[in-house]
């Protein structure tokens, strides 16, 4: 992406280093000392030598702490949605300072809050680890808006790592996406589920309560609820499947019982097989 030092990442843009790209032909306000004089010798022609441009990583951690994300599961050891995507954003940070790439993170919930910018030095991971250590999940979110709020904030080109559970208006986070990805940034989504949100396991008379709206409780038999709640789930998890697809993001499902060091190793295996 776009940085100012040198890095581990072949970037995508054209500049100055020493592997030839391209020639393209002079343009009033190039560099007169980017020329390439011997095939202007050859051809009377002005030409611009281009080169393949290695820079710095450049990535902003979108982090979700509405109260949907305060689910924790009902089996032995389980962890809330929130408490594994904070360890998450803690490896994904760490990892990217060891490469000397740039990375910030952005903490948010039903608005935007404290703002970290991407930096490389090696003591921004305390500042990281420190803003994620206070995090808490509460008040509701709509993702759409607050994902607009932020496109001017981060100014400059980079890699966006969003860990959510993606709860809410599926259109309107599609356009917030797609928002993004007009400002030419690279998106990956980490979707974070509890098991029981894709099984429903309740079998039992069971209350459940909001997360996200205080006093919001129902009584229910799950038996009579099993079947629709599945099939909204399919339809929703399609959409956004669809969606991320057409405008190329890439979604990755993550559950809270797998070992989020296996399930990061997997998907940077499956990065390295795209590439």
């Amino acid at each position: 992406m776009e940085g100012f030092c040198s890095g581990l990442h072949r970037s995508p843009h054209k500049g100055f280093s020493v592997e030839f790209k391209e020639h393209r032909q002079y343009v009033q306000g190039d560099e007169v000392r980017s020329i390439d004089w011997k095939v202007f010798a050859k051809t009377d022609r002005l030409y611009i030598r281009e080169y393949e441009e290695e820079t710095n990583l450049r990535c902003t951690i979108l982090l979700d702490r509405s109260g949907s994300m305060g689910y924790c599961g009902s089996r032995t050891g389980a962890i809330s949605k929130h408490d594994y995507a904070v360890r998450l954003a803690a490896c994904l940070a760490y990892l990217m300072l060891q490469q000397q790439d740039s990375v910030g993170l952005v903490a948010f919930d039903k608005q935007v809050g404290r703002y970290i910018p991407p930096r490389s030095r090696a003591t921004h991971l305390r500042a990281i680890l420190g803003e994620l250590s206070r995090s808490q999940p509460n008040h509701e979110t709509e993702l759409g808006r607050v994902f607009h709020e932020l496109v001017p904030k981060i100014h400059r080109r980079g890699l966006l790592i969003v860990l959510s559970d993606l709860f809410g208006d599926v259109d309107e986070l599609l356009k917030a996406l797609a928002h993004f990805r007009h400002a030419k940034h690279e998106i990956i989504v980490f979707q974070i589920w509890d098991p029981d949100e894709l099984t429903f396991p309740f079998r039992q008379w069971t209350r459940f309560e909001s997360l996200e709206t205080p006093g919001n409780r129902r009584l229910v038999d799950p038996a009579h609820l099993r079947g629709a709640y599945l099939e909204n789930l399919r339809q929703f998890r399609e959409r956004l499947t669809a969606g991320c697809y057409r405008h190329r993001i890439d979604l990755v499902s993550m559950t809270t019982d797998r070992p989020y060091a296996d399930a990061l190793a997997s998907y940077l295996a499956m990065r390295r097989r795209l590439k």
